[in-house]
């Protein structure tokens, strides 16, 4: 086999799914569910690489598009109104008209910085005026305008004003800047959405720039599901909090289009029915959950939940999944069996040489592993994948290999050396025994280490009590 001097040499991929190594039917499924929106049930004993897969699956969709807030509702509190809002403004360009710049009100372009405030020119460049060279910003605005930067002035993208009506009545219009020397308007009547919600209280519970990948893993109901804060003054607008302050989204709320992960879904019990309401309706209501709180009359209907389930679990948990969720990822995604070990061949020990650099690169606290030592792990490897799993081959269980090289990598960091030897590991191996392993080889057995916990003298071979 041909090593590398060090795993210094080693390139890593850039694709996070890449970085799975001896997974391939996952990594093919968790593409797929990216790009197509799709489930995943990962099914494997622990160490296998199931929440890494589902991280790199979150870093391969879009950003989210949505933010949701909560509005203050003046005739219901306790019914705060649900604000959904696109990255774009919430009311669509086909409702605006263009328009050239020379139709734009003087007040309004000036705002929208398009008008030099020197010659009184139009243009959609937003400090420099074009035709004369003057900072459109401050220029006749101040007597110090020599000392004020362009770099600090500020312009408008949208601005409010009001229009009156050959009726006699006033309208809101919203000038925006567009393409080119163009304005897109809106009149009152795509506005109506926008006016109304901008003039109520708003609280934002789900921002626009947040994390895709949301794990669950022991989530509590309130961590799930949301809830409303208890409020002892309930709710008094003068002395407490009103109820849209305290509504709180849960973890399937926060991966609205994202993915939620749950690692030994199986444990949630009958939270697995609220997952399965909110993947068929992809929104769920956030209510109070504590029945003598304040806030148990405090309720948001329809907050969207659309989210990537990536449910994991072990093999003899299965069992416990409840049928129709189960039923709903198979119907809408995949079920993978995760494997345990891979075959020993050149490619998959090339595969191996390249989580060993990924895992060192990933601890950033210690030094890259020389050929000696990788070749170490390499047999240890192969060793794990014979006494665990009775194959021949190379062992999956990666999380205990991840151990061994981070163990390994501190032991040689006290030595001093520079890359990660085969003492180290050597040495990491023996110190990252489990306690079964420990206690068998100390004791024999774990009645002998009983007895020895309870002061009895034991010898090995037949055991010997003494008073």
């Amino acid at each position: 086999m041909d090593l590398p001097e060090s795993t210094k040499e080693v390139a890593l991929p850039k694709d996070p799914l890449e970085m799975i190594i001896g997974q391939s039917d996952a990594v093919e499924a968790a593409k797929i569910a990216s790009r197509q929106r799709r489930h995943l049930l990962l099914v494997g004993p622990p160490g296998t690489g199931k929440s890494m897969i589902a991280q790199s699956l979150a870093r391969l969709i879009p950003p989210p598009k949505q933010e949701v807030a909560v509005l203050h509702n003046f005739s219901n509190p306790e019914r705060p109104i649900l604000d959904v809002r696109q990255f774009k403004p919430c009311y669509g360009k086909e409702e605006g008209i263009l328009v050239p710049l020379s139709r734009v009100p003087k007040y309004v372009a000036e705002r929208l910085g398009c008008k030099c405030n020197v010659c009184g020119g139009l243009s959609s460049t937003t400090y420099l005026c074009p035709k004369c060279g003057s900072d459109k910003q401050t220029k006749g605005l101040t007597p110090f305008e020599d000392l004020v930067s362009s770099k600090g002035a500020k312009t408008n993208e949208r601005v409010y004003a009001i229009r009156k009506c050959p009726d006699g009545k006033e309208e809101m219009m919203v000038y925006e800047k567009a393409d080119g020397d163009k304005v897109r308007v809106y009149d009152q009547k795509s506005l109506t959405k926008v006016v109304d919600s901008e003039m109520k209280p708003r609280k934002v519970i789900i921002l626009l720039k947040r994390n895709t990948f949301v794990q669950a893993t022991g989530a509590s109901e309130t961590e799930l599901l949301g809830d409303v804060r208890h409020d002892p003054y309930g709710g008094h607008p003068e002395v407490g909090v009103l109820p849209y302050m305290r509504v709180l989204p849960g973890a399937i709320h926060e991966a609205h289009e994202g993915v939620l992960f749950i690692d030994e879904i199986a444990n949630l019990n009958y939270l697995q029915r609220y997952i399965l309401t909110a993947m068929q309706e992809k929104k769920f209501p956030i209510t109070g959950r504590n029945a003598s709180s304040t806030g148990a009359s405090v309720r948001v209907d329809g907050v969207p939940s659309d989210f990537i389930l990536v449910a994991a679990l072990n093999m003899s948990d299965l069992p416990s999944l409840l049928p129709p969720l189960r039923s709903r990822i198979a119907g809408n995604g995949y079920e993978v069996l995760l494997k345990t070990h891979m075959e020993d061949n050149e490619e998959n020990r090339d595969k191996m040489v390249q989580f060993i650099a990924q895992e060192i690169v990933k601890d950033g606290r210690i030094p890259h592993a020389n050929a000696e030592a990788i070749l170490a792990l390499i047999e240890e490897a192969r060793k794990r994948a014979r006494l665990v799993d009775n194959a021949s081959g190379l062992t999956l269980r990666l999380r205990s290999i991840s151990g061994i090289i981070k163990l390994a990598g501190d032991l040689a960091c006290i030595d001093g050396s520079e890359f990660i030897e085969k003492k180290h590991v050597e040495a990491a191996i023996k110190r990252g025994r489990s306690i079964e392993e420990q206690v068998n080889e100390r004791y024999g057995s774990w009645w002998r280490a009983g007895m020895s916990e309870y002061g009895g003298k034991i010898e090995r071979g037949d055991a010997k009590e003494v008073a």
